[in-house]
């Protein structure tokens, strides 16, 4: 199996990609993703629950207040993020200046995590609040360095490639949070709020055993130094529309795209983390079974998998834009397809679960195409030593969308008598905004040339989050 893959630069130089080591940087993704997916299973339920004992039936009409405490949350995390971007760029240790802020984070998080089952259990409300909003300073403290490593030491033409690399390993910490969700639900044969601990004390587990190995295997001012001529020779290939120089802003062109690109990015967002918000409340109110939660999780995440190795040539030949604009049609197909069903089939909704499956698929196939092309595209702007100022950029965009459609979707549902059922219509509008938007980038032409085929490993990380 080869090790290393390569772009012919001239005859005399190539770049090269390390696998092992991209992998290894993926961990910290793999964390990020495994208690990303575990929080936003569990908190909506729990939260629901909590709201429910202390208002009883008015507890329907307060979708909002669920959507409004995920959204304090995320607001609070949207202030951190550029702050330890920035910092994290200015950072010199002798781990490194992304090392330091990672390690930390995921020591802290793993530690403080399973707090918010443990005061559900308690049946204190503003403890849940408190250390969710806690879970998520420290988790996005430390998620803009972690995304930042991989361009530092990855030339330009390669980021793509090896973003492909760690979302999969991402993905793989996503799968196991779904299987805990089906495992580890509360339904008439186990009522106790008991269960909901256990899948807080796993993805802990998993962590803290994900930031020892990265301890272990990456060196990242050995790293530097060893990819350092790389990275200069990535940035004359940049695919930027024109050279980026350390002290010369973006053109005109490159600007604009950046903004289209961002606003496409928050449109995209607030249509996903509704679903991401809410799925595992609509999945036990209008499906009867939490659990379905965790087999759409798992559905999804295997078939964004999938995409990687069956769609990788995809943005090799028509380039990333295009790329991205059959995902989203994918999206758009996807969700509007579980929004007919939600409504035409209401009564017997339960019945066609496994059309709800399938359904699935293009929305995981869809989100894959989108999610993976869509950061390389914005940090290819970037220069050497701005790369963390641009990945803040990118998710501050996707953090304000996920600080504003929480509630958005929470009032629409909570004083509409349709409710949860129109959970997917609301993300069928926001996803069709944001193809509108993005269909304006502009993308050089003469990044579409026919490349030669690659083995599926190398297709597998070709496909780039």
């Amino acid at each position: 199996m080869k090790l290393f893959y390569r772009i012919e630069v001239n005859m005399n130089k190539q770049l090269k990609l390390n696998y092992k080591n991209t992998f290894f940087i993926g961990l910290a993704f793999f964390a990020i993703l495994m208690l990303w997916q575990v929080y936003n299973t569990y908190c909506p339920l729990i939260l629901t629950d909590l709201l429910a004992s202390t208002f009883g039936d008015d507890a329907d009409r307060l979708t909002y207040v669920v959507g409004i405490i995920m959204a304090m949350d995320n607001l609070v995390a949207l202030i951190i993020m550029p702050i330890f971007g920035t910092l994290s760029d200015k950072t010199n240790t002798r781990w490194g200046k992304r090392m330091p802020y990672i390690l930390i984070g995921m020591l802290a998080s793993a530690l403080v995590f399973p707090f918010i089952a443990v005061f559900f259990i308690m049946d204190s409300l503003l403890g849940v609040i408190i250390i969710m909003g806690l879970v998520l300073i420290i988790m996005q403290g430390y998620r803009n360095p972690a995304v930042a490593l991989m361009p530092d030491v990855t030339p330009k033409p390669l980021r793509s490639t090896a973003n492909g690399i760690i979302n999969l390993v991402g993905y793989i910490g996503a799968i196991i949070a779904g299987a805990l969700a089906m495992v580890f639900k509360k339904n008439d044969a186990n009522p106790n709020n008991l269960v909901y601990l256990w899948p807080f004390i796993i993805s802990s587990v998993c962590m803290l055993a994900a930031m020892i190995i990265l301890k272990i295997k990456i060196n990242e001012p050995k790293l530097l130094a060893e990819t350092k001529d790389d990275v200069e020779l990535g940035e004359k290939l940049s695919q930027s529309i024109e050279e980026i120089k350390e002290d010369k802003p973006l053109s005109k062109k490159d600007f604009t795209n950046l903004i289209v690109i961002l606003i496409a990015v928050f449109f995209w967002f607030m249509a996903f983390n509704a679903i991401e918000t809410f799925n595992s409340v609509f999945c036990r109110k209008i499906l009867g079974d939490e659990g379905i939660h965790g087999t759409f999780t798992i559905i999804l995440t295997v078939s964004s998998i999938i995409s990687f190795i069956l769609f990788s040539s995809v943005a090799n030949k028509i380039g990333r834009k295009w790329t991205i604009v059959i995902g989203l049609l994918l999206l758009i197909v996807g969700i509007g397809l579980m929004t007919l069903i939600t409504f035409i089939l209401k009564d017997v909704i339960t019945s066609y679960v496994w059309v709800i499956y399938l359904f699935t698929v293009l929305i995981g196939i869809g989100w894959a195409l989108v999610n993976i092309n869509s950061y390389p595209m914005i940090v290819e702007m970037s220069n050497k030593t701005n790369v963390g100022k641009f990945t803040g950029y990118y998710y501050t965009a996707s953090m304000i969308a996920q600080t504003a459609t929480p509630i958005l979707v929470g009032l629409i549902m909570s004083f509409n008598q349709a409710g949860l059922k129109l959970l997917y219509l609301y993300s069928f509008i926001t996803m069709i905004l944001a193809l509108l938007v993005f269909i304006f980038v502009v993308e050089r032409r003469d990044l579409n040339k026919k490349k030669e085929k690659k083995s599926i490993l190398e297709n597998l990380g070709d496909v780039d989050d």
